[in-house]
C-alpha cells in the first residue's frame, strides 16, 4: 500500500487548465482515469487527509504510485480523452458499464446488393441499418413476420439465397408472398432495394404517409370494383396497424429520444435506457455495474452517455437525451452528443406531462432490474466465496486464492502437442485472461515435460514483465524503459496454480517454479480418476467432499482448460491437415493461392505449368512464379488413386481449395 504524498506532484507543477488524468500502480498499469475543468483543483482533492477521502477514492490512491496529466484545450477535448483511454486501458477503478446479456436488434443490411432483414447481435457493423434493441427475439421476429405481408424483403441466408438462385425455384416465403424472390428474378436488384427502403422508413416511424397511401389505394381499388386488390390491401394495412400496436404510443408528438434512468445503492448501480422513436418505445436495454469509484447519479449519467453514444454517430443519437440528473459537465457533453448526430442534441431532465411520467416508468425499471440482480448475487457471491474459503482451507493456503489458473496438455497420439492456460477471477471465468501454447522445446508425448515447459513459459513472461517495472532485476542487467500501461498478457500473478493431472504433472510444475525463484505461488493437480486434489511432495492425496463448492470449482476450473485445450488441438490438427505445397511458399497469401488455383483449375494442372504460364495470373511475378514452381517441384506427389472395385486408375482433376492439396501424400 502507497501513501500518496510519496508521489504528490510539487506545487505549482499541475496546470490550471482543462485535462485528462491517470493514476498508475506500481507496475505501471493504468487504474483510473478522470478529466477536470481545472487539474491543479481536481488533483489536489486526492491529496488530502485520507480520512476525509470516500473509501474508494482512497483504496484507489494507496493502489496507486503516480499520476500524470494531458493537458487539452476544450472540455469536449479532454470527454473525448477520457472516453478513449478507458476503453483503451480498461482501468480497474473506473466505472464501466457492461451489457448482462447481448440485446438482439432488427437489421438490414443495405450494405448487400439484395438487402436482408434478419435478428442481429454484437457490434454494429457499417452499412447495416439497426433498429432497436430489444427486450427478446422472438419480438422481433413477430414484428417481421406481419411486416412481410407489406414489404416481401429477403430474410433467408446467403446460403439459401444462392441454392435458391442455382435451381430456379424460391423457398417457401417467395411462394406464400411474403418474399419478393429476388434469388429467382421476380423483382430487379433497383426494385428490391426500394423495397428495403420502405421497410427502414416504416420501422423508423414514417408510419402515417404510408397508410394513408395505402388507403387510398385500397378506396381507389374498390370503386373500380377491384375487390380482391382492395381486400389484399385492406389486410396489408391491418397487417402494418397490429405491428404498429407493438409498440404502444408513449409520447403524443412523435418524439425521437432515449431516456436513461438509474437505481443505485452504495455498491452497485443499474441504469435502464428506453428507445422511443416516432413516439414510440422502439427498443430497451440496461447494465448493473460495481461503483468502484466514488460517483453519484450525474456521474453515473455521465458515464452511461460515453457508453451508448461513444461509437454511434448519425440518427442512432436521438434528438433529446432525457435524464434524471443533469452531468457536471453538461454542456460540453451536449457538444460532444451534437458532434456525433450532426446536429443539435437536447440534454435535459424531463420536469412535467407524458416525458416525465415515462421517466417514472424507466426509473421502475431500473429499480426492478437492480432488485432482480441483488437476488441472484447474492446466492452467487456466497457460493463462490465460500469455494473459495473451501480451497485456501483444504490446502493450507495463507488467504482464499482469488486468481486461479490451470494448465492442461493436450495431443493425439503424440501429435500437435499443445497446452492451455485458463484463468478464474473471484471464481469467475476471465476468457480475456486465456492463453494457448504451441510445445517447442521437444517432439513426441511427454506430459510432464510439456507441462514443466508451459509453466516455465508463463512465469518467465511474468519475471519480465516484473524486470520492466524495476520489481525485480535479473542478476544486476539493465532495467528496461516503462510500459504504456495498457493490460500485459501475463502480468498478474496467480495465487494458484493448478494442473490437470497427478503427482508428476504437480512436481513438473512445482520444480519449473522453483527454478524461477518463485516461492509465492501455491500448486495443486486434480487427478481425473477419482477427482483427488495432489500436492507437491505429499505421498497421499487431498480428497474433498464429494459435494463440496472446492471441489466443484476445481472440476470446473479443470474442464474449462481441458476444453480450451482440446479445441486449439483440434484446430492445429484440421490446419495441419488441409495443408498443401503452396502453404510453404514464403510470402504467397489466401489470396493469391485462391487465385492459382482458380487460373489452372487444380494444384496437379498447376504443377504442370511452366514459368511464364504461372507469370499470367494476376498478381504474380516472375520470382514469386519460380518459387511457386520450386516449391511444387519439391512436394513429390503421390501415385494416383485406384479404384478398389474395379481396379480402374482414377485420374484426379477436380479443382483443389487455396492452401489445400489435390494430391494424397504431398501434406506438411
Amino acid at each position: 500500500m502507497a501513501d500518496p504524498s510519496s508521489y504528490r506532484p510539487k506545487p505549482g507543477q499541475i496546470p490550471d487548465s482543462p485535462g485528462v488524468y491517470r493514476f498508475r500502480d506500481e507496475h505501471r498499469r493504468v487504474i483510473y482515469v478522470g478529466k477536470a475543468k481545472s487539474l491543479r483543483q481536481r488533483l489536489a482533492n486526492y491529496f488530502q487527509d485520507l480520512a476525509g477521502l470516500h473509501p474508494r477514492t482512497a483504496t484507489m490512491v494507496t493502489t496507486a504510485a503516480s499520476v500524470e496529466w494531458t493537458v487539452v484545450s476544450t472540455e469536449v477535448e479532454a470527454l473525448q480523452l477520457e472516453y478513449s483511454w478507458i476503453k483503451e486501458f480498461d482501468p480497474r477503478f473506473n466505472v464501466k458499464y457492461r451489457d448482462d446479456k447481448s440485446y438482439p436488434s432488427l437489421a438490414v443490411t443495405m450494405n448487400e446488393e439484395y438487402p436482408r432483414v434478419q435478428v442481429m447481435r454484437g457490434p454494429k457493423k457499417k452499412g447495416v441499418r439497426y433498429f432497436g434493441p430489444y427486450g427478446h427475439a422472438w419480438a422481433i421476429r413477430e414484428t417481421v413476420d406481419l411486416m412481410l405481408r407489406v414489404f416481401p424483403v429477403r430474410t433467408c441466408s446467403a446460403g439459401v439465397f444462392k441454392r435458391s438462385a442455382q435451381i430456379g425455384r424460391p423457398c417457401l416465403l417467395g411462394y406464400i408472398g411474403k418474399c419478393s424472390a429476388p434469388c429467382v428474378g421476380r423483382v430487379t436488384p433497383e426494385e428490391h432495394r426500394e423495397l428495403a427502403e420502405d421497410f427502414c422508413d416504416f420501422m423508423a416511424g414514417r408510419t402515417g404517409t404510408y397508410l394513408s397511401r395505402l388507403e387510398k389505394e385500397m378506396h381507389e381499388a374498390a370503386e373500380e370494383m377491384e375487390y380482391e386488390k382492395a381486400a389484399r390491401l385492406r389486410d396489408d394495412i391491418g397487417a402494418l396497424r397490429r405491428a404498429m400496436e407493438k409498440n404502444a404510443v408513449v409520447l403524443a408528438d412523435a418524439t425521437d429520444a432515449d431516456l436513461i434512468a438509474v437505481a443505485e445503492d452504495e455498491l452497485e448501480a443499474a441504469v435502464q435506457i428506453f428507445h422511443v422513436r416516432g413516439g414510440r418505445v422502439r427498443g430497451q436495454r440496461g447494465w448493473v455495474t460495481d461503483k468502484v469509484e466514488a460517483v453519484d447519479t450525474a456521474g453515473l449519467v455521465e458515464h452511461a452517455l460515453q457508453q451508448l453514444y461513444g461509437e454511434e454517430s448519425g440518427e442512432s443519437v436521438p434528438k433529446e437525451v432525457l435524464v434524471p440528473a443533469l452531468p457536471e459537465d453538461t454542456p460540453a457533453l451536449s457538444q460532444w452528443l451534437a458532434e456525433r448526430r450532426g446536429s443539435q442534441v437536447s440534454l435535459r431532465i424531463p420536469q412535467r406531462g407524458d416525458k416525465k411520467s415515462l421517466m417514472e416508468t424507466v426509473h421502475r425499471n431500473a429499480v426492478q432490474s437492480l432488485a432482480l440482480h441483488k437476488t441472484k448475487r447474492a446466492g452467487d457471491l456466497t457460493t463462490r466465496s465460500r469455494a473459495l474459503e473451501e480451497i485456501a482451507e483444504a490446502l493450507e493456503l495463507d488467504s482464499a486464492p482469488l486468481r486461479i489458473e490451470c494448465f492442461d496438455i493436450s495431443h493425439l497420439q503424440g501429435d500437435d502437442v499443445v497446452a492451455s492456460m485458463v484463468v478464474f477471477e473471484d471464481g469467475l471465468a476471465r476468457k480475456s485472461e486465456y492463453r494457448r501454447f504451441q510445445i517447442k522445446s521437444f517432439e513426441g508425448q511427454d506430459d510432464v515435460r510439456s507441462m514443466h515447459e508451459v509453466v516455465s513459459r508463463r512465469f518467465r513472461r511474468y519475471l519480465q514483465e516484473k524486470l520492466k517495472t524495476g520489481e525485480w532485476d535479473a542478476e544486476g542487467g539493465e532495467v528496461p524503459e516503462e510500459d504504456d500501461g495498457r493490460p500485459k498478457r501475463f502480468a498478474y500473478p496467480p495465487q494458484l496454480v493448478v494442473v490437470d493431472g497427478g503427482q508428476p504433472q504437480v512436481a513438473a510444475a512445482k520444480r519449473a517454479l522453483e527454478e524461477l525463484g518463485v516461492d509465492d505461488v501455491a500448486v495443486c493437480g486434480l487427478a481425473k480418476r477419482l477427482e483427488e486434489v495432489w500436492l507437491p511432495g505429499e505421498d497421499d492425496p487431498v480428497v474433498l467432499p464429494r459435494t463440496s463448492e472446492g471441489l466443484y470449482l476445481l472440476q470446473r476450473v479443470r474442464d474449462e482448460a481441458h476444453r480450451f485445450a482440446i479445441q486449439y488441438q483440434r484446430n492445429k490438427r484440421g490446419k495441419r491437415l488441409k495443408s498443401g505445397p503452396l502453404d510453404e511458399v514464403p510470402g504467397l497469401g489466401e489470396s493469391r493461392k485462391l487465385a492459382l488455383v482458380k487460373h489452372f483449375g487444380s494444384v496437379k494442372k498447376l504443377r504442370q505449368a511452366t514459368i511464364d504460364q504461372i507469370c499470367e495470373v494476376p498478381g504474380i511475378g516472375r520470382k514469386t512464379a519460380e518459387t511457386v514452381a520450386a516449391a511444387l517441384a519439391a512436394a513429390v506427389p503421390a501415385g494416383p488413386a485406384v479404384n478398389t472395385a474395379t481396379g480402374e486408375i482414377m485420374e484426379d482433376e477436380t479443382p483443389a481449395p487455396a492452401g489445400s492439396s489435390s494430391d494424397r501424400g504431398t501434406e506438411q
